[in-house]
């Protein structure tokens, strides 16, 4: 399978600032992949550099096999997708879907009217009008119905109520079912889009942290639950990701799963629980930049 996007020591740095730092990774064509890391994780500017925005400091990045800084083939062939797409505001949201429809060679019109008069838009309004919510649904429609090799979307749901953002998820699952493309969905949190992705990418603090199959990321950590002093038999070896104080001498850890058939049954005979790790909050462990909990902020006060 071809990759759609290859990365290299990729970093763009600003004054002393390291927004991406070496970061090498590639993503598969025809395949759903989220991009997620906290705020100011670096997401952004990587996804503008894979649009061809702006230019990298130093590594490389193909797309389509081409560099894509200012290059129409790529530029041709993509569309960016977020809250701040730049729309002529003399033009009413009738006439902007009319306008868009010849820069993208697979837009249908039919599916973008549809989904048009789903979400309650009004031919007449103007896009610079709308409140916030509505924006990010219009600008979803085009994103959706453009049926671009490669889709770009920035935290696509800002504003937009929750029946809207699962109504959204849905329709782009739907149209990529019918119509398979390279499609990139941002987000600060997985819980709401990890039932649509293929593949994981997460970032901290412009690094790449993982990628991988959402399934492998499913299995990647357990919970142990018991004594202090019990769990450190089966930590020791490995890299913590989260730890939390239950009372005095118990303790909550989230280690990377590889524990053994052997380790399990002597952590359940030394009274430790084995637990499912959330795939939400296993994302918020490994892109966080502390191993502790809120509490831990008042433990020395």
């Amino acid at each position: 399978m071809m990759n759609v996007v290859e990365c290299s020591g990729l970093t763009k740095t600003y004054g002393n600032i390291n927004a991406l730092n070496k970061m090498s990774f590639a993503i598969e064509e025809n395949k759903i992949t989220g991009l997620i890391g906290p705020n100011g994780a670096g997401k952004t500017t990587l996804l503008k550099i894979m649009a061809g925005f702006m230019q990298q400091s130093s590594g490389e990045i193909r797309v389509f096999d081409r560099s894509p800084f200012n290059d129409l083939t790529v530029s041709a062939n993509m569309i960016f997708v977020d809250d701040n797409m730049a729309l002529p505001q003399t033009l009413s949201l009738a006439d902007i879907l009319e306008g868009v429809a010849p820069f993208y060679a697979n837009w249908d019109a039919g599916l973008a009217q549809r989904l048009f008069a789903y979400f309650n838009l009004q031919p007449g309004q103007c896009h610079h009008k709308l409140s916030k919510g509505m924006k990010s649904t219009f600008n979803m429609i085009i994103g959706i119905a453009a049926r671009c090799p490669l889709t770009i979307f920035d935290e696509p749901t800002t504003g937009m109520d929750a029946g809207v953002r699962k109504d959204f998820y849905r329709a782009l699952l739907k149209d990529y079912l019918a119509h398979p493309r390279t499609i990139i969905l941002s987000s600060h949190l997985l819980n709401e889009i990890q039932d649509v992705l293929e593949d994981v990418l997460l970032m901290r603090a412009g690094e790449k942290r993982l990628h991988l199959p959402v399934s492998d990321l499913k299995e990647y950590a357990v919970g142990l639950r018991g004594r202090r002093e019990v769990l450190e038999q089966f930590s020791g070896n490995r890299e913590v990701l989260y730890r939390e104080a239950l009372g005095r001498d118990s303790e909550y850890l989230v280690v990377q799963n590889t524990l053994s058939e052997t380790e399990r049954q002597q952590a359940k005979r030394s009274g430790v629980e084995i637990l499912p790790v959330d795939t939400a909050d296993l994302c918020v462990y490994l892109t966080a930049t502390n191993k502790g909990g809120i509490d831990d902020v008042f433990s020395g006060a």
